[in-house]
C-alpha cells in the first residue's frame, strides 16, 4: 500500500515514479518548462488511451462581472484555432473513432479525449491546439453566447438541475461558489470578447494545468508528444513555476433558510442541505461511509424509510459536495407535491436520529462495502483512471494506491462515523424546493 505526495517544487525536466506496478499500475509524473505537469498511468491490458487536460480554473474563480466566463471559454475553445477551425477539430478525432468533450466545474475545467492507443499523439495535438491557440473571435463569441443561453434555459427547465443550483445559492448566496457554473442569462449576455480573451490569457497558463493520460501508453512517448504540442508558439517558454495552488474566491458561511421556485410540475423536487467537509479533511472516508449508509443505495436508511416502508418518494438519496475549503451534505427527494411535508419531516427525523445515535454495525459494514465497490469498479476503464490521476495532481496533492484507499475505508470505525454525523447532521438545514406551491412560506418552518 502506497501514497505518493506530489512535490509542488519538482524541477522542470525531471520525472518521478509515483506508484509502481505492485500498486496496481505504474504512475509517472514529469514537469515541463513553464510548470506544465504530465502524469500517466500504464494499463498494458487495454488498447485505448484517455487524455485529459485539467485546468485549475472554474466558476469559483470568477468575479460577479465574469460570472459564467469559465464555462463560456470551454465552449469557445471548440470553435477553432490558428491551425484548425471548428469542423477540423471534430472531424480529426471522428476520423479515427475517437471521442472529444469537456466540462466545467466550480474549481476546474477539463478537456478530455479517448482514442485508440496509436492515435494518442493526434489527440494530444488537437487538444493542445484548442487550449493554447484558440482564436476567441468576436463572431464566435456572439454565436456561442446564444448556444449557452439555450443551455441555461434547458437546465432551468429541468427541475432536478434547477433544485441543485438553488440549494447552492441558498447556502452560499451570490458568491462565486453559490452561482451556477454556466452563469446567469444576465451575466452571459454582458460578457465581452475582450473580457473573455483576457480571462483566457490569465487562466490558461501551463503552471495551472495537468495533462493526465491513462491506457496502453509509455510515459516518455507521452511526454514527447505533450512537449511538442504544447510547446508550439512559445506556450511553455519561461522558467517552470511551482504548481499553482488556487483556492478560488472566498465563500460566505453556510446559510440556512428555504428557497422555493413555483413551477406547475407533477412532482416536487427538493434538496435539504447541511454543512459538509472540505475536500482534504482527514475524516472524508468516515463521511463517505456515512453517506453510503444513510442514502447511498437501496439498502440505505433513507431509501428504506422513505420509499420502501412508506412509498413517499420514487427517488431519494444523499450526496456530498466537497470543495477546497468547504462542503455540503445533501439529501435529494422527488415526490408528489401532497407528500412533500411528510418527506421533509421523515428525512429530518432520520438525520437527527443518526446525529444522535450514529449508525449500526450492519450499516457500517454495508457502507464500507458499497464504498469499496464503487472505488474499485469505478476504475475499470482508462477514462476513470485518467480522471483519478489528473484530479489527484490538480486538487489533492497526493495519489494513494487503490489498496491504500481501501485500507483507509476499512479503517473507519463506528465512533468516527458517529462523530462526523453528530457534528454535521444535527444543525439547522437549508432547503431548496421546485414544485407547484403557491404558499412558499410553508417551507420556512421545515428548516426552523
Amino acid at each position: 500500500m502506497s501514497v505518493a505526495y506530489l512535490d509542488a517544487t519538482q524541477t522542470a525536466g525531471s520525472t518521478a515514479t509515483l506508484l509502481s506496478a505492485a500498486d496496481g499500475g505504474v504512475v509517472r509524473r514529469t514537469v515541463l518548462d513553464g510548470g506544465l505537469r504530465v502524469v500517466t498511468e500504464a494499463m498494458p491490458g487495454v488498447r485505448s488511451a484517455s487524455l485529459g487536460v485539467w485546468v485549475g480554473v472554474g466558476s469559483r474563480d470568477e468575479s460577479s462581472s465574469l460570472a459564467g466566463a469559465s464555462h463560456f471559454l470551454e465552449h469557445l475553445l471548440f470553435k477553432g484555432s490558428v491551425r484548425r477551425n471548428a469542423l477540423d477539430i471534430s472531424e480529426t478525432l471522428d476520423a479515427v473513432g475517437g471521442e472529444l468533450n469537456a466540462f466545467t466545474g466550480k474549481e476546474y475545467t477539463c478537456f478530455h479525449a479517448r482514442v485508440l492507443d496509436d492515435d494518442l499523439p493526434l489527440a494530444v495535438d488537437v487538444v493542445a491546439d484548442m487550449i493554447t491557440g484558440s482564436l476567441i473571435s468576436a463572431e464566435d463569441v456572439e454565436s456561442e453566447r446564444e448556444v449557452i443561453l439555450e443551455e441555461i434555459a434547458m437546465n432551468d427547465d429541468d427541475p432536478d438541475d434547477l433544485v441543485h443550483n438553488l440549494i447552492a445559492t441558498q447556502v452560499w448566496g451570490d458568491s462565486s461558489l453559490g452561482r451556477p457554473v454556466a452563469g446567469a442569462p444576465a451575466s452571459v449576455r454582458t460578457l465581452s470578447t475582450s473580457q473573455l480573451r483576457s480571462y483566457y490569457r490569465g487562466s490558461y497558463r501551463p503552471e495551472s494545468m495537468v495533462v493526465a493520460v491513462a491506457g496502453n501508453v509509455e510515459h516518455t512517448a507521452v511526454v514527447t508528444a505533450v512537449e511538442r504540442a504544447f510547446g508550439r508558439d512559445g506556450f511553455l517558454d519561461g522558467p517552470a513555476t511551482p504548481a499553482a495552488v488556487r483556492r478560488g474566491n472566498a465563500c460566505r458561511g453556510f446559510a440556512g433558510g428555504a428557497r422555493v421556485v413555483t413551477r406547475p410540475t407533477e412532482q416536487a423536487n427538493l434538496v435539504l442541505a447541511l454543512p459538509g467537509l472540505p475536500r482534504g479533511d482527514s475524516r472524508r472516508h468516515a463521511a463517505g461511509v456515512l453517506n453510503s449508509a444513510l442514502g447511498g443505495g437501496m439498502s440505505s436508511r433513507l431509501f428504506q424509510e422513505v420509499r420502501e416502508k412508506r412509498g413517499l418518494a420514487y427517488s431519494v438519496y444523499s450526496f456530498a459536495a466537497t470543495y477546497a475549503d468547504t462542503g455540503m451534505f445533501g439529501v435529494y427527494a422527488g415526490c408528489a407535491p401532497s407528500k412533500v411535508d411528510a418527506v421533509l419531516s421523515l428525512v429530518r427525523e432520520q438525520l437527527l436520529a443518526v446525529a444522535e445515535a450514529g449508525i449500526s454495525q450492519a450499516e457500517l459494514d454495508r457502507g464500507k462495502g458499497q464504498l469499496r465497490g464503487s472505488v474499485v469498479l469505478g476504475l475499470e476503464d482508462s477514462g476513470s483512471r485518467m480522471s483519478r490521476i489528473g484530479k489527484s495532481d490538480l486538487l489533492h496533492g497526493e495519489l494513494a494506491s487503490i489498496a491504500e484507499v481501501i485500507a483507509r475505508i476499512d479503517a473507519v470505525t463506528i465512533d468516527e462515523v458517529r462523530q462526523v454525523a453528530s457534528e454535521h447532521l444535527a444543525g439547522t438545514p437549508s432547503l431548496a424546493v421546485v414544485g407547484p406551491f403557491d404558499d412558499t412560506s410553508r417551507f420556512d418552518t421545515a428548516v426552523a
